[in-house]
């Protein structure tokens, strides 16, 4: 199967954008590839399709566990096998995920920096048929990236442990000496670099004075009841305040953030 028919076939869309079929081809070449793409663009698209062309199964390292949830929802709702393993499973759900890798019934796996480094873990990696490695978000590896997280930076170790399996670092936001420290921190240094535009034109950014914030949030709101969306606090107990009063006010409004316990975390994402 060509990559446009796993495109139209399980994901609906019949034709690439940016430089998605590019960056497919040159990964199902096993090569090495450096991805910037806004999000939205389709930077998923560039690794999960290759992940049905191989035969093994594809690693995804994410950050966080509402990205890798949201991805796997995506791709089983799609008819595409994917799991994840993360704190938010229990013993039996992991021991489940892994008898699923070791039985080949799995294309994609979703896991943290930190369970890829733990112990025994890159061996028993060793003993599946793993075709590909996509680091998402990999500005995280850069101390000049915006959002450095020291854990990323064991992840040198993958090139070492598997010499001829392709990497694809993948991010939004990455400079050129961003860019440059994260080819050189993954070990891929001859890696193809794909840069896309930034322009978003169903983006428009709106700057106001900070008066009153709740009552312009309050204000903004109503006049789209019929929508959804996130609003962003700076701190959680910010963040649980004002759930609390938009409830208050009527609206149907959640908090979400690494303070609360997996059960609630986990319902309040569904």
């Amino acid at each position: 199967m060509r990559p446009i028919e796993i495109l139209k076939r399980y994901f609906g869309y019949s034709s690439f954008r940016l430089e998605q079929e590019a960056i497919i081809e040159h990964i199902l070449c096993r090569k090495d590839a450096l991805v910037l793409m806004p999000t939205g663009g389709g930077k998923s698209l560039c690794y999960q399709i290759p992940a049905m062309l191989f035969d093994g199964i594809t690693v995804v390292i994410s950050p966080l566990i509402s990205l890798m949830k949201d991805q796997v929802d995506a791709l089983t709702a799609n008819g595409i096998p994917a799991a994840y393993l993360n704190s938010s499973l229990s013993d039996g759900e992991q021991k489940h995920v892994i008898r699923r890798m070791k039985a080949r019934e799995l294309k994609l796996i979703y896991i943290a920096p930190e369970r890829l480094m733990a112990e025994g873990f890159l061996g028993f990696l060793k003993t599946l048929d793993i075709s590909l490695f996509a680091i998402d978000e990999s500005h995280c590896i850069s101390q000049w990236g915006h959002d450095f997280r020291p854990e990323y930076l064991r992840l040198s170790a993958i090139k070492k442990h598997f010499p001829l399996a392709p990497v694809a670092a993948l991010t939004a936001s990455a400079d050129v000496v961003t860019r440059k420290d994260i080819v050189l921190k993954l070990g891929i240094r001859e890696a193809r670099q794909f840069i896309s535009s930034f322009n978003r034109p169903n983006i428009h950014y709106f700057i106001e004075q900070k008066r009153e914030p709740y009552a312009l949030l309050s204000a903004y709101m109503q006049q789209r009841k019929g929508d959804s969306g996130i609003v962003y606090a700076l701190s959680r107990k910010s963040v649980d305040e004002l759930a609390e009063r938009l409830q208050g006010d009527g609206f149907s409004a959640l908090p979400y953030h690494a303070g609360m316990d997996t059960a609630a975390r986990n319902r309040h994402q569904e």
